[in-house]
């Protein structure tokens, strides 16, 4: 099962908030190190890539990949260029963006 998990994605963006010049607050998405989203506490992501979900996991074996994400659905691995199903895929197959984007 290793072999099927997403290690590349040490890289994802985050929710954050921002003032604006008009007064009140707007949301924009900054990419973050998934182990600094983990210390920071940040509570929204998405993939930097395809923007679908992400799950973040800490290190939590000695000798494992360190804080990585990787994708909620399997069709948003298939198509996003960070997704493992994506790079082992043979039909030549082109990125696109999530079906079900994180806003």
């Amino acid at each position: 099962m290793a072999a099927e998990r997403e290690t590349k994605l040490y890289e994802c963006e985050v929710k954050r908030r921002r003032v604006r010049a008009a007064g009140g607050y707007e949301s924009f998405w900054k990419i973050k190190k998934v182990g600094d989203a983990l210390i920071d506490d940040d509570s929204e992501f998405r993939c930097k890539d395809c923007f679908g979900e992400v799950k973040l996991y800490r290190n939590h074996k000695p000798g494992g990949p360190g804080p990585h994400a990787e994708h909620k659905r399997r069709v948003d691995s298939e198509y996003c260029v960070a997704g493992i199903y994506f790079r082992n895929a043979v039909d030549g197959r082109e990125p696109r963006p999530s079906a079900h984007p994180v806003r």
